[in-house]
């Protein structure tokens, strides 16, 4: 089996865990290696291990509260191993790669998540990802209470008016703080926005044979799911992979709920199968 059957094997298997049940480090590093057929995972996974260990060691000495965990992690992961949130080349897709991150120590805001939310998990720790607009955060709990933390800015912990500055700098001055911009978001979701960034930027430079090949492996991760089936089959259609583009919305259309949706899909299907004719 070669690297990308192997990460692919690994993807399809994470598929069937539950969605906070993924390895987030592994996981991640399956999907830079699914892209890359060179790459060799054996050195970025000893990093993993690298920074499980310096997360301990940061912990001791430090009180078992959340800022106490915060603080272990700020240490291991920004001052000591020097990971930073990159915002001279902040859509360079090696960015969202996290193999790349791990390289040169710059991501992201969800790729340092991961490494954050993998660093605390080694611990046993809770660390989770917040449903934070535009700027990835992740929440860390402790047996004192939780905090919030923004690995991008090497770890800074948020209170509520910071939070309350951070949103109005991305949704404008009458945004105000919801109960939903607290509410975690799953492994899977995490690994999959991860994803997203790349995706995103590949469309819009229109390079859609790239695009493509990043939301299979997102299928591979999330097959269930009827969106990126949908806008699979939207890329293939943009290909005139019109077949192919067929197949991938009827997918979609067998995972969605009676409504609209299910109505818009059917709808786009004949378009598609139209243009077969």
């Amino acid at each position: 089996m070669n690297g990308i059957e192997a990460a692919a094997a690994s993807l399809r298997a994470a598929a069937k865990l539950g969605n906070d049940e993924l390895p987030i480090g592994e996981t991640a590093l399956a999907l830079a290696a699914a892209a890359r057929p060179e790459l060799d995972l054996a050195a970025y996974r000893a990093h993993l291990a690298e920074i499980a260990s310096a997360v301990g060691e940061s912990h001791l000495g430090q009180p078992d509260t959340a800022l106490g965990r915060c603080e272990a992690l700020r240490a291991a992961l920004a001052d000591k191993l020097g990971y930073r949130g990159d915002r001279d080349s902040y859509d360079d897709l090696q960015n969202a790669d996290l193999a790349c991150v791990i390289e040169r120590r710059r991501g992201l805001p969800v790729a340092l998540a991961i490494l954050w939310i993998h660093g605390a998990r080694s611990q046993g720790w809770n660390a989770a990802g917040l449903a934070f607009p535009s700027h990835f955060l992740i929440r860390i709990e402790a047996p004192d209470g939780r905090a919030i933390v923004d690995p991008f800015n090497g770890g800074a912990v948020l209170d509520t008016a910071e939070l309350r500055s951070l949103l109005k700098s991305f949704e404008g001055p009458k945004a105000e703080l919801e109960n939903r911009h607290y509410a975690s978001v799953s492994d899977r979701a995490v690994l999959l926005r991860l994803q997203n960034n790349i995706k995103q930027r590949q469309l819009k430079a229109e390079a859609f044979e790239a695009a493509l090949a990043t939301l299979e492996r997102m299928l591979m991760l999330a097959p269930e799911d009827p969106a990126l089936w949908h806008e699979t089959g939207l890329v293939h259609a943009s290909l005139d992979n019109l077949r192919a583009g067929v197949m991938c919305l009827e997918q979609a259309l067998s995972l969605v709920d009676a409504g609209g949706a299910k109505a818009h899909l059917a709808a786009a299907i004949q378009a598609l199968k139209s243009r077969l004719n």
